[in-house]
């Protein structure tokens, strides 16, 4: 199934980049011509293991994950990107080289996409996007770097709290086989994990 065009606003996007560093008229016109909606349906793949990543994309609606399967079948979330988040596989998409990651999403999803030659072009010809994209990298690299940790040193429990933290709108919109599947423990055990927080939620209350 090919991703479907569709008519999004950019203002997202735009809003986006203005948090990090305020955009001339010029630039905001260079994005809008650089950057293009797509439309992903639930299930579809936006990436698959083995194709080179050719897309940046920014998510405007839905919510999308990045995942790597196992010779067993076992599923392991790398991440969830909803709403003004990025998502992509770095090392496929600049070495122009087959991913070993999967996209998909998880809801009718709406993304802007650029790709690697347009992102040159915008490089070119609005240099302050060098300085947003290396924030955006710089951002994405140091919150793998605290998951590779918490994965070595955190309980599950920890690791289940920091999910809530980082992604308390997805909380709810995802289901527990896909969560467990982010925390690397068994939808069993979340359950269980989640039954034990709601009877110390419940009798902490006076």
């Amino acid at each position: 199934m090919k991703p479907v065009n569709v008519e999004t606003s950019i203002e997202p996007l735009i809003n986006s980049f203005e948090r990090l560093i305020p955009l001339s008229k010029a630039e905001k016109e260079l994005v809008n011509k650089l950057f293009h909606p797509r439309l992903f349906r639930k299930r579809q793949y936006v990436l698959q293991e083995g194709d080179v990543c050719t897309q940046f994309n920014f998510v405007v609606r839905g919510c999308l994950r990045s995942y790597k399967i196992d010779e067993k079948g076992n599923v392991y979330v790398l991440q969830f990107a909803a709403e003004n988040n990025w998502i992509n596989d770095l090392g496929s998409f600049h070495n122009i080289k087959p991913s070993a990651l999967n996209i998909d999403a998880l809801e009718d999803t709406v993304v802007l996409q650029i790709s690697l030659d347009d992102l040159i072009v915008l490089y070119t010809e609005a240099p302050k996007f060098h300085r947003i994209f290396r924030v955006l990298v710089e951002n994405a690299f140091v919150r793998l770097q605290e998951r590779l940790l918490q994965n070595i040193s955190s309980t599950a429990e920890e690791r289940y709290q920091s999910f809530l933290d980082l992604y308390p709108h997805l909380a709810n919109r995802l289901s527990q086989v896909q969560i467990a599947a982010f925390l690397g423990v068994t939808p069993e055990f979340l359950s269980r994990l989640r039954n034990i927080r709601s009877k110390t939620s419940k009798s902490a209350k006076p």
